[in-house]
């Protein structure tokens, strides 16, 4: 089974260098060669495509045309598109600077899909070249599944450098073939420039790829979207995300730094309903760049669970868009970072969850101390601390089982074991939450832990004080976090590794039966 695997990444992975080596012949003939200009009148893919939201039989495509265009969509489970198993289009248009993504459904469960992208010029109908990615749906019972987490791209003006490699992360995570990935949020820093140099510690320059865009904060929509298309130049980040799903989650650099609702704004002011214009144009960027699905009447919502398969359902929460107003501190004692929906929405879809596994993405760790997040430090909960605890007897009374939390943010990775008999607050089953990234960014040194919910580091790997924070990436400290669950035991193994592809730590976690409502009734 690896070895067929195997194979087929190669053969995707050759399609992958022609496609790239003929669309550069092409460009450097229309120079020399009169008869071909007419290959300028076929609309192009500017930002690689992409697949998102992959769940047990449906999946968002995304890409990006030059202008005007429809893009079409074609799905095949065999390399050769010999047949069809799906079909449908979609305009990309000014509105959305010329991206365009769509839902399929109905596809085949636990199978390797082919997807297809070109545009059509709408104002000619001439026809783009096709570019070709893939992706697995969810998987029925008895498979096993492996799939990646991490966040922060581009930050602390850390951008390609061609000749250091540019986004070597994205290389390697390839390199495991996951499933899918979640990005648990910083895609972007549109609070930071991309300068063209920035010096090293040792003495070297490092040398970024610049663009109009990057070279200011973000204020404006078309400077929000240059964060996004800055991330597409480097042929590891295309090349990665034509071949792996994202499941993506957004945190502050997608704004600016440490954001929250109405605390966050500039000169543009606010919009009718009261949210100030930045947030506005920073989301609407998210999501015309994310291959992300919107859900329903609720658009621009980033919370969501997607199934995928009987050992997992993934719960992507949001921990920046309806949070209290202030830093995590105050004489008052109340706070909140999910908000009462979201909160309610969170328990209801645990308590109905049926799959083995249950992982909360989150895009901020809980036992960390910082004014940004929950964790104020040593002591029973307060403020944001109360919400969690709220979640956390939950899970316990309702014998919910099997929870898993993974987040990134802290630019170091870890793995913090939560003991109630280590706690203020006890009313909680133990449970693990780890810590992986950056993918491309600075590195920090470990930080420090509270009491409140019993964290133990049980492994942590940062920047040491020698070498001083915002370490740049090429100096290795860049991490992602690799989970294997195994179809037929459903134990899961969570592994931390860096942008070396090593193996840092590693755990194997097996799941426990799911608790009768009687039990957890004389416990609680």
């Amino acid at each position: 089974m690896a070895t067929l695997r195997a194979a087929r990444a190669w053969t995707r992975r050759q399609f992958l260098v022609r496609s790239t080596s003929s669309l550069a012949i092409a460009s450097l003939g229309t120079l020399a060669k009169p008869h071909l200009s007419r290959a300028a009148d076929r609309p192009q893919i500017t930002s690689g495509i992409q697949s998102g939201d992959v769940s047990d039989g449906a999946a968002v495509i995304w890409a990006r045309a030059d202008r005007p265009a429809r893009m079409q969509v074609e799905c095949s489970t065999v390399e050769s598109f010999k047949t069809i198993i799906a079909s449908a289009s979609r305009d990309a248009l000014p509105d959305a600077d010329f991206t365009a993504k769509l839902l399929l459904n109905d596809l085949p469960p636990g199978q390797d899909i082919f997807y297809r992208v070109r545009f059509d010029d709408i104002a000619t109908g001439i026809a783009g070249e096709s570019r070709i990615g893939n992706f697995r749906t969810a998987p029925a019972a008895g498979r096993s599944i492996s799939f990646l987490w991490s966040g922060d791209t581009a930050g602390q003006g850390w951008g390609i450098d061609v000749s250091r490699g540019g986004y070597r992360s994205y290389r390697t995570m390839l390199d495991n073939r996951p499933d899918f990935f979640i990005h648990s949020g910083d895609h972007i820093y549109a609070d930071c420039t991309i300068p063209s140099e920035q010096k090293l510690p040792n003495g070297e320059i490092w040398r970024n790829i610049v663009t109009e865009e990057k070279s200011a904060v973000a204020h404006t929509l078309a400077q929000f979207r240059g964060n996004y298309k800055y991330n597409h130049l480097d042929e590891h980040f295309r090349a990665f995300h034509a071949e792996v799903p994202m499941f993506a989650q957004w945190d502050d650099h997608e704004v600016t730094n440490d954001w929250s609702p109405t605390g966050s704004y500039d000169d543009a002011g606010f919009e009718d309903d009261g949210t100030p214009r930045l947030v506005a144009r920073a989301r609407r960027a998210f999501f015309d760049f994310m291959p992300i699905r919107d859900i329903g009447a609720q658009r621009g919502r980033v919370y969501r669970k997607i199934a995928y398969g009987p050992l997992l359902d993934v719960f992507m929460i949001d921990m920046r868009s309806y949070r209290d107003e202030t830093w995590n501190k105050g004489n008052d004692h109340r706070g909140w970072i999910l908000g009462a929906e979201q909160l309610a929405w969170l328990k209801r879809e645990l308590a109905a969850s049926r799959a083995t596994w249950k992982v909360i993405a989150a895009d901020l760790p809980i036992g960390l101390i910082s004014l940004d997040a929950v964790a104020l430090g040593n002591g029973p909960p307060d403020r944001r601390e109360h919400e969690i605890a709220d979640l956390l007897a939950f899970i316990k009374r309702a014998g919910i089982r099997n929870i898993v939390w993974l987040t990134a943010d802290m630019h170091y990775t870890a793995a913090h074991y939560y003991d109630p008999n280590k706690a203020q607050f006890q009313d909680f089953d133990p449970f693990w939450e780890f810590v992986s990234g950056p993918l491309h960014a600075g590195t920090w040194g470990p930080g420090e832990l509270d009491d409140t919910f019993g964290p133990v580091a049980m492994y942590q790997h940062g920047c040491s004080a020698a070498q001083g924070e915002n370490l740049a990436p090429c100096f290795g400290l860049q991490f992602f976090g690799k989970v294997d669950i195994d179809g037929p035991t459903g134990v899961m193994t969570v592994t931390l590794k860096d942008v070396d592809n090593r193996d840092l730590w590693s755990v194997d976690i097996v799941p426990r039966p799911p608790a009768r409502p009687a039990v957890v009734a004389q416990h609680s």
